[in-house]
């Protein structure tokens, strides 16, 4: 009798987290693991999908930064965390980097998580502090040929979009320039505010203000082609060419959450990302919506990790 006890009470939680459970789905607090710092793109954007994904379920949907290690202690918490879609998490393409950048950490992202849904992208921004004497992309590769070393670029740590986005411009415009990693992107952007770093590679949506302002002097931005938001300000790649560099964030959750949990969570992020105010002001932010399915965007995720391992195969990128 005991034995059968123990064997219910190992199966109950699984039943529970079932097609009936899911059925249900949700029916209290719903948290959104954001391993970054506070008020970059993920944590800004995760609170506007919170908010509205609020509103339409009429249950809340918090969220909590958990940064440090590259995103991988708050990711590791989100694996840990049981798979009936009230622990999610806020990804981006730094997780799809440190499957090839990061090898031992204690999870790997196809195997012990499930895609739900993209939110959305945007090109990043090349800044350099004030002082820094190079008003063009050419002129700072001058001053980084000309004395190798001694310029450096902040980061949001190891793997993050802002790193890689550093270090393939290092490998692309053969300059050694040194990286900063901090522990959040605010402390990047602080670094470059104060000129104790001379340049960083930051989301457009949170560095344009800033460079508006005459706090950095922004020298391109990093997509393929000239950013709406920016018309004036050239490319990277009109001096290096190919050089394409952009973050973009996703909603992942623990393998094993039920299906009807993740159709219905990817059906009302979807909403939120189609809804036309919602629209409206992303692009004036620089960010472009991304609509896909949960299938659509795991071959998306595949592609992308095998898109940054060629990155840190071929900039030699490692952990610091």
């Amino acid at each position: 009798m005991r034995v059968l006890l123990r064997l219910a009470a190992l199966i109950l939680p699984v039943m529970m987290a079932g097609p009936g459970a899911a059925q249900n789905y949700p029916n209290r607090v719903v948290k959104m693991i954001v391993p970054f710092g506070a008020g970059g793109p993920a944590d800004v954007y995760a609170r506007v999908l919170a908010q509205h994904l609020s509103e339409e379920t009429k249950q809340s949907f918090v969220v909590e930064d958990r940064p440090g290690a590259g995103s991988v202690i708050g990711t590791d918490a989100v694996a840990k965390s049981a798979p009936d879609g009230y622990t999610l998490l806020i990804m981006s393409n730094t997780h799809t980097t440190n499957e090839s950048l990061l090898p031992n950490k204690p999870f790997q992202l196809m195997r012990d998580f499930v895609p739900v849904a993209t939110i959305n992208y945007s090109d990043l921004l090349m800044v350099v502090h004030p002082s820094v004497q190079a008003k063009t992309v050419k002129e700072f590769i001058d001053l980084a040929q000309k004395d190798p070393g001694k310029l450096n670029y902040a980061s949001s740590g190891p793997g993050t979009p802002y790193h890689m986005a550093g270090e393939l411009f290092k490998a692309m415009s053969h300059t050694n320039i040194v990286h900063v990693p901090h522990k959040a992107s605010g402390d990047a952007r602080n670094s470059v505010l104060a000129g104790t770093v001379q340049m960083m590679f930051d989301a457009i949506t949170t560095m344009s203000p800033l460079a508006k302002a005459g706090k950095v002097r922004a020298l391109a931005t990093t997509g393929l082609k000239r950013s709406a938001l920016t018309p004036d300000l050239p490319t990277v790649a009109e001096t290096v060419p190919g050089y394409e560099a952009t973050i973009w964030i996703g909603v992942m959750a623990p393998k094993g959450t039920p299906k009807e949990v993740i159709s219905f969570l990817n059906n009302n992020i979807n909403k939120v990302i189609n809804n036309p105010e919602v629209k409206e002001i992303w692009l004036k932010q620089g960010a472009i919506p991304l609509v896909m399915t949960p299938e659509q965007f795991d071959a998306y995720l595949r592609k992308d990790i095998e898109k940054w391992a060629n990155v840190v195969k071929v900039s030699g990128a490692k952990i610091q």
